[in-house]
């Protein structure tokens, strides 16, 4: 097998696949890229056996075949070259001889039969979706999925679609994030719930693209085919838990603030706050927001005051400044809205401005105890 290929066209295809590699593989054929040419179209995919993902590159060549070919190797050496058009070429002593302006260089390859082979989805329901959507909806919740291996179906993303909406969930039980858009449907009614690694592999790719993608699912895998790139990933198994339970609906205490200054003060008071519990105090009165913090093990203390729009009863209620951060840091809003019941009921964010028509982002975020 030959053929002939743009080194920067190569090279900015794989660097797109190098994150789906893992760093230490139980396979040795899992460190390859998958080469596979049908005459001017060449295919390369990478996989980690939960995800696989493939993109197809325009290359010069009359021939076909498939090899696997190290993913390191490859991407140190194609990093080197400026601009140039490379040549592949198979050798009987399964070597794979790439020529430059500069010279030769020979590496070993696998067998391309050896590589495992992508899942085909049979009969799957699609849906389509923007593409700068979707890098938006997973920037928005993924930050609050949650790590713990006892119960996986909280470290994704849960996908709910309709004819009314596309929403988009995640929860680690301190904190929660629901992002739903009105202006794009689904005929298909479905749920599914999505890993992170595939998420954060395609909010990198997608974060600067216009293009629009098809989402095909069933019960235990989901594809997303756009522009020249196909991912499919195992989903998490297991049922989400209920989500809207957990979010008070009653919240007669409501404090607008401005998110910025909000942002900075939790942050700055935080610094004093206990290393453990990362606690922070909010107290409301008024017009006036009171921020604080205690470390009692060092007697270290911080207080803020903000200026603010509150209607309610005065009340006092405690956050992890974390979450808090966290949260704040994903709003793109001027000011935003806090809903407050009683001290040890969850608190809501929203944000009130920077928001596009059909987007609702709700954020939730639990109480920690005061110590008085």
């Amino acid at each position: 097998m030959k053929f002939i290929v743009s080194s920067s066209q190569l090279l900015k295809q794989i660097q797109v696949l190098s994150g789906v590699i893992n760093s230490n593989n139980t396979l040795p054929i899992l460190d390859n890229f998958l080469f596979e040419l049908n005459h001017n179209e060449l295919k390369i995919s990478g996989s980690d056996l939960e995800t696989t993902m493939s993109t197809t590159v325009q290359v010069e060549s009359t021939s076909e075949g498939s090899v696997a070919i190290s993913a390191r190797l490859l991407l140190d050496t194609l990093k080197t070259f400026p601009d140039q058009p490379l040549t592949f070429k198979t050798e009987d002593n399964h070597t794979i001889e790439i020529s430059s302006n500069q010279g030769k260089y020979d590496m070993a390859y696998f067998d391309g039969s050896e590589f495992p082979k992508s899942v085909d989805l049979e009969n799957p329901n699609k849906t389509n979706i923007p593409g700068n959507v979707l890098a938006t909806a997973i920037a928005k919740t993924i930050f609050a999925t949650g790590n713990d291996d006892l119960r996986p179906v909280m470290s994704g993303v849960f996908f709910q679609f309709s004819p009314n909406s596309l929403t988009f969930v995640a929860t680690d039980a301190h904190k929660l994030v629901k992002y739903s858009r009105t202006d794009i449907t689904s005929s298909e009614v479905a749920e599914f719930i999505m890993p992170k690694k595939p998420l954060n592999l395609l909010k990198n790719i997608l974060s600067n693209s216009s293009s629009d993608l098809t989402i095909e699912y069933n019960d235990t895998n989901a594809k997303f085919i756009f522009d020249n790139i196909v991912l499919t990933c195992r989903l998490i198994d297991g049922k989400y838990p209920n989500y809207e339970a957990v979010i008070p609906r009653e919240n007669p205490n409501k404090l607008t603030v401005d998110r910025a200054l909000f942002l900075n003060s939790v942050k700055r008071v935080s610094i004093f706050s206990s290393k453990t519990t990362h606690q922070i105090r909010l107290k409301m009165a008024g017009t006036e927001l009171n921020i604080s913090a205690e470390d009692i093990d060092y007697s270290n203390k911080a207080e803020e005051r903000l200026n603010c729009d509150y209607q309610g009863d005065d009340m006092q209620i405690g956050f992890n400044s974390r979450f808090l951060t966290e949260m704040l840091s994903n709003l793109d809003s001027n000011d935003i809205k806090i809903e407050m019941s009683l001290p040890n009921r969850a608190g809501i964010l929203t944000p009130i401005d920077g928001v596009e028509e059909g987007e609702h982002i709700t954020m939730l975020v639990m109480p920690v105890m005061l110590n008085h």
